[in-house]
């Protein structure tokens, strides 16, 4: 009989284990394989048909697109690479939950032989292994795959507001560049007026107040062209800052845009804002978390098992001829902890279904926030390419004819010096509107890109979100 017990107890402690110990699921691979292909991606990106590497970074000059920026911060960036590493680190957490505790060995010594029929008990040892009860290692497994794809997500969405952050400042300083460019222009016109101001004034043909005010004007213009010259520092700063390089490196203004066109209507944007948000999803891959934690924290009602195996070693019996004499003892052993404290595991389950509905809340929260921000993207969009039509098709040729038109008539003495000023003003604000417009179309579609999870249904020349 106790060898039947020996021959059969291996197969049974194979068999608790295999009931009660989780296995990679078909979920867990598909993860680890996500995993190994975004770690893959992440050692280039293509921008055109030029590849690029951590170790071979795109060159930053005045003809760069934002793609190239993009490229340059997707492979460089510290914080993207500390959310890559923290889904990692996730990740590696699942088979972890999955594993049975480590395996207990005991040792005794008697310090005082206890005799026996067969002789002196001596040494004592054993290996014992504790097995949770049915499915708690599977479920401990799934909440923490169900972490590890919450980290993806989180990983995704920091990979998002990084691109759009490079695309914000590069448009800033595009348009920064743009103004400085328009503003020196108006600079070099009013020079031209404040010139005939002069001429006329020594001719007798104008006020010597005309002369005044274009000076005036001038040194406005002049400040104006200071303070935005000044503003290129912090705004490279901002720039290099998302391409991890020093503050003070320098960049140039960027010499073009290439728009991207938004085709699909408010309600697509919006469903999908719901299905591809990283951070909706981040919030319902924790939800099935907490579901998990759920079903685990009611597992905590039933107990845990060990079962083991003891060893004695015993001495030759004392009296000659004794059947068995000096033969070693086996033992198999079960234990099971008792599960007394009730109130506990129900606290426990109580704790798992408030942060399950402390989820659900914060996901709506989260929603509602995520579509007003596409709401008020999508109007930046669309204020911005109606304002860059009308200003480039309606407002600013008429506005440079009047200007010809009043300076001529200043000239020929048909309209006073303060008319010129003024349509030279209103040229400027208008140029200059026209371009943060071109600047604040591209910002509103990075936005938009940002939440909706980088989708596809804005197609154009440049695939922004590719790197």
């Amino acid at each position: 009989m106790g060898k039947t017990i020996r021959t059969m107890l291996p197969g049974v402690v194979a068999g608790i284990f295999f009931m009660m110990s989780g296995c990679a699921s078909p979920a867990e691979h598909r993860s680890v394989f996500a995993l190994e292909k975004e770690n893959a991606a992440r050692a280039y990106a293509q921008v055109g048909n030029t590849t690029y590497s951590a170790h071979k970074l795109p060159v930053l000059d005045e003809n760069s697109g934002v793609n190239d920026y993009i490229a340059y911060a997707a492979l460089n960036n510290p914080q993207l690479e500390a959310a890559f590493n923290q889904w990692k680190a996730a990740l590696e957490m699942v088979p972890q939950m999955r594993t049975l505790p480590d395996p207990r060995f005991n040792y005794g010594y008697f310090i005082q032989e206890v005799e026996t029929r067969v002789g002196p008990q001596r040494n004592r040892a054993g290996i014992s292994q504790m097995f949770p009860w049915f499915g708690k290692l599977k479920l401990q497994g799934d909440a923490s795959l169900e972490n590890a794809n919450a980290m993806q997500e989180q990983y995704e969405a920091a990979r998002l507001k990084l691109f759009d952050e490079v695309t914000q400042a590069y448009y800033e300083l595009y348009y920064l560049g743009r103004a400085v460019a328009v503003t020196g222009e108006n600079v070099a016109l009013l020079k031209q007026f404040e010139e005939i101001a002069k001429s006329k004034y020594e001719s007798n043909t104008a006020l010597y107040s005309d002369v005044i005010k274009a000076q005036v004007e001038l040194d406005k213009l002049r400040d104006r062209l200071s303070t935005l010259n000044d503003l290129k520092h912090p705004t490279v700063a901002r720039l290099n800052a998302a391409l991890n390089r020093p503050a003070e490196a320098p960049l140039p203004f960027p010499a073009r845009v290439v728009p991207d066109t938004l085709t699909a209507e408010s309600s697509q944007l919006i469903e999908q804002l719901k299905v591809d948000n990283p951070e909706l999803k981040n919030l319902d891959f924790q939800a099935e978390k907490e579901k998990a934690n759920i079903a685990l924290a009611k597992k905590q009602y039933y107990p845990d098992i060990t079962a083991g195996i003891d060893y004695i070693e015993t001495g030759p019996a004392r009296t000659p001829g004794v059947d068995d004499s000096g033969k070693d003892a086996v033992i198999a052993n079960l234990s099971i902890n008792i599960p007394l404290w009730w109130e506990k595991y129900h606290a426990g389950v109580n704790e798992a279904d408030s942060r399950y509905f402390a989820i659900q809340q914060e996901r709506l929260d989260k929603t509602n926030r995520l579509d007003a921000d596409l709401k008020l993207a999508l109007f930046k969009y669309q204020d911005a390419e109606r304002k860059i039509a009308l200003y480039r098709d309606a407002l600013i040729p008429k506005a440079d004819e009047n200007l010809k038109a009043v300076q001529y008539a200043f000239e020929a003495g048909k309209s006073d010096f303060l008319s010129l000023i003024d349509a030279q003003r209103v040229l400027l604000e208008f140029q200059l509107t026209y371009e943060r417009a071109i600047a604040n179309r591209e910002q509103g579609l990075s936005m938009v890109q940002r939440l909706i999870g980088g989708g596809s249904l804005m197609p154009g020349p440049e695939n922004r979100r590719k790197p």
